[in-house]
C-alpha cells in the first residue's frame, strides 16, 4: 500500500473513533449533571417539609438530619408518630445536644398536657350544660353486684380511683395499663388532692408515663374524685378501687380478673 493510502487510512479510522469519544464523554457529563440535580433536590426541603419544620420549631438543617435519621435504623424499628424531636435527641451527636432536645420534648409535653387537661374541663362543663339531667353514671341505679366475668371486653369502661403516694394504687395502676387495649376508656378518679388542682392531677399524670395520645384520643381521661367513690359505692369503696361499667351496668371489678 502507498503512503499516501496509509494516510488516509488512518484519517478515516481516527474520524471514525471521535464520534464515539465524544458521545462517551457527553454520557458521562449528563451522568455527573443528573447525580449533581439529584444531591441537590434531596437537600432542598418540600413546601410541605418546611412547613413542618416550622411547627416543630427545627431549622432546615435540622429536619434534613431528622429526614435522614427516619430513612434508616429509626424509620424501621420506630412507628411514624414518633416525633422529630425525640428523633433527633435520640440521635444526639454529643450530651449537649442531647439536653437541648430533652429540654425542648419536656417543655412541649407539658404544654400539651395543661391544653389536654384545659379541653377535659371544657368537656365535662359541655357534658353537665348540655345533658344536666342524663349523668354519665347512673349512682340511682340498684346497688353494684358482685358478680364475677370471665374477661374485659372493647366496650368496657374501666374505673379507676387512685392517690398520690400510695404503692398499692401503683401497683394496681401498673397492672391495669397492661389492658389499656383491651377495652375503650380508662377513667382515673385521683383522690387526696383539692378539687379543681388541675396542676396536682396533670403532675400524677406525668409521673406515671401516660401518653397524652391516650388522653387526646378519649382512651384516658383524668378527673378529680370529688367523692365520686363513696356515692358510686355508698361509702364501702376504698382506694385504690376499680369499677367496670358496661353499658348501664356498673360492677365491682377485681383485680384478679386483670
Amino acid at each position: 500500500m502507498s503512503s499516501r493510502a496509509s494516510a488516509i487510512s488512518a484519517i478515516v479510522a481516527l474520524a471514525l473513533t471521535l464520534p464515539v469519544f465524544a458521545v462517551e464523554r457527553s454520557d458521562t457529563q449528563v451522568k455527573e449533571t443528573d447525580t449533581d440535580t439529584a444531591t441537590t433536590k434531596g437537600n432542598v426541603l418540600t413546601p410541605s417539609e418546611l412547613a413542618r419544620s416550622r411547627i416543630w420549631g427545627l431549622s432546615e438543617e435540622e429536619w434534613r438530619r431528622y429526614r435522614q435519621l427516619m430513612q434508616g435504623i429509626r424509620g424501621s424499628v420506630s412507628p411514624a408518630t414518633l416525633s422529630p424531636i425525640e428523633v433527633l435527641g435520640i440521635h444526639a451527636r454529643d450530651a449537649e445536644e442531647r439536653r437541648r432536645y430533652a429540654e425542648r420534648w419536656a417543655r412541649a409535653m407539658r404544654e400539651d398536657a395543661e391544653r389536654i387537661l384545659a379541653f377535659q374541663r371544657a368537656y365535662d362543663a359541655a357534658g353537665k350544660r348540655l345533658y344536666p339531667h342524663e349523668p354519665l353514671i347512673d349512682i340511682q341505679r340498684p346497688p353494684l353486684r358482685n358478680e364475677k366475668t370471665s374477661t374485659l371486653r372493647p366496650e368496657d369502661h374501666v374505673l379507676f380511683f387512685t392517690r398520690p403516694e400510695c404503692p398499692a394504687c401503683e401497683a394496681l395502676w401498673r397492672k391495669l395499663v397492661s389492658h389499656i387495649d383491651k377495652v375503650a376508656v380508662i377513667d382515673i378518679y385521683l383522690a387526696g388532692v383539692d378539687t379543681g388542682d388541675d396542676e396536682a392531677v396533670r403532675h400524677w399524670a406525668i409521673e406515671r408515663g401516660i401518653d397524652p395520645a391516650w388522653v387526646h384520643n378519649r382512651r384516658v381521661t383524668l378527673n378529680h374524685e370529688a367523692g365520686v367513690l363513696e356515692r358510686l359505692t355508698q361509702g364501702k369503696g376504698e382506694v385504690p378501687y376499680l369499677l367496670r361499667r358496661r353499658g348501664d351496668d356498673v360492677t365491682v371489678l377485681r383485680p384478679s380478673e386483670l
